[in-house]
């Protein structure tokens, strides 16, 4: 059997694609960890920002030094820079020998015996189903895609141009998905997907995440359900109010806001404004008082006013939001965003993102401080050291939060949910003991 390597770049709807497409090559290639000791590469790439593409192609870059020393005999491109720029990547770099788009990676094991090079579908295409996944993430938590694609076009955004509109997967499927997945050893679904608050709108008529969300806490293995992406123009009363009577539906809410002066919601087409992302964030917190609220902000925007700006720096000051992420705006070809007047000096953005960071690491070492002797429910990740361990808060999702180390005299389990008292912080790491009685 020829050995196959995958690299995986970017968001964790990658990641999904990924355990798929192993998933899938399993029966008919060895799975090989190490690039230099694999025959085929496939690079699953990203193209988000500027910096992801960049990763992008110094990956592909490295994959065409060992190809040309004979250590690997075939690159394959997938992913979003290779649905975007085939047509271009096929001249101007030869030795990639196949182009996978982002919605026929279930076409993997016929694109590799033909050898043909370059397969690019509609991005759009109908989602594929019942296909066997490798996890590649966790021993005992997953990403679930409930739906492909974006229906928004925010003006800075490639997204819909690379992964196509809106579609959202039957709820039986996702179901079967997780179900397979609690038998593999999975407790902790991470519900994923462009815009997860329009889940089955296109398929149902009506926005049916709250449905979904139900009926996956029926899941016997299931012990934590996380979402993300959930869109504020979107947020329904339904969603929320399943929020708060699912036990097993973490209270985190990642609501991508972006920005809150009107003017500039308005040229980045986002369908919401300032009143209405204030009044939602008031919404969850007088319903669900622990909630935690992450969002993720964009500063430097063409023709972003300084005035403007400093509206975003005291709404930021004035929310106390639990998690945040900020992005430098990215110029990105071929969205309106990039034909837009008024572009700001990257020196400026850099700037402007490293105030808000820096107000937000206060704020949440704040937080910190004040949970310092209370108890919290945490999943455990993994030993680190006899009998100290590192796990995650319901406050927490893997990679973009923090995490927590704590002491256990007993034995955990990766995915084991316990209790523990914190008894102190380091900057975004929580510190505690186990309630040993916990279970």
């Amino acid at each position: 059997m020829e050995k196959i390597h995958i690299i995986t770049l970017g968001c964790s709807k990658n990641t999904v694609d990924t355990e798929y497409m192993l998933g899938l090559l399993q029966s008919e290639y060895t799975i090989e960890s190490n690039i230099e000791e694999s025959d085929v590469v496939i690079i699953n790439t990203c193209t988000f920002i500027n910096d992801a593409k960049e990763e992008s192609i110094a990956s592909i870059f490295e994959a065409v030094e060992l190809k040309k020393e004979g250590i690997i005999k075939t690159i394959v491109l997938a992913g979003c820079l290779s649905q975007r720029y085939a047509d271009e990547l096929v001249k101007e770099i030869p030795e990639i020998d196949m182009f996978i788009g982002t919605s026929n990676y279930d076409e993997i094991i016929d694109i590799l015996k033909k050898e043909s090079k370059v397969n690019i579908e509609d991005p759009s295409r109908e989602i594929a189903e019942h296909i066997p996944r490798v996890l590649t993430e966790s021993d005992y938590y997953a990403y679930v895609k409930v739906s492909e694609g974006c229906d928004n076009r925010c003006t800075y955004c490639i997204i819909p141009s690379v992964r196509g509109r809106h579609r959202s997967r039957r709820i039986e499927n996702i179901l079967e998905e997780v179900t397979a997945l609690t038998k593999q050893g999975i407790s902790e679904i991470i519900i994923i997907a462009q815009d997860t608050s329009k889940y089955g709108i296109d398929l149902y008529g009506k926005k049916m995440l709250h449905q979904l969300l139900k009926e996956i806490f029926e899941i016997a293995g299931v012990k934590w359900i996380r979402v993300h992406y959930i869109y504020p123009e979107d947020f329904y009363d339904d969603l929320l109010e399943e929020f708060a009577s699912n036990k097993k539906l973490l209270n985190y809410f990642e609501i991508p806001i972006q920005h809150i002066n009107d003017k500039v919601l308005k040229r980045m087409n986002r369908k919401t404004n300032k009143a209405e992302i204030i009044g939602l964030i008031e919404r969850i917190r007088a319903k669900i008082p622990d909630a935690t609220i992450r969002t993720t902000l964009i500063v430097g925007f063409p023709g972003e006013t300084e005035d403007q700006y400093l509206e975003l720096k005291k709404f930021v000051e004035a929310t106390n939001f639990d998690r945040l992420g900020v992005f430098a705006y990215s110029e990105e070809e071929d969205t309106p965003a990039y034909k837009l007047t008024g572009k700001i000096s990257e020196e400026t953005k850099e700037l402007r993102r490293d105030e808000l960071m820096m107000i937000q690491q206060t704020i949440t070492f704040n937080k910190n401080k004040e949970l310092i002797g209370s108890s919290i429910e945490c999943i455990v990740d993994s030993l680190i050291d006899e009998n100290q361990y590192m796990g995650r808060t319901y406050m927490d999702s893997p990679d973009i939060d923090g995490v927590i180390y704590f002491e256990s005299l007993r034995p955990l389990n990766p995915g084991d949910v316990v209790t523990v008292k914190v008894s102190d912080y380091i900057e975004y790491d929580l510190i505690g003991v186990c309630d040993e009685s916990s279970k």
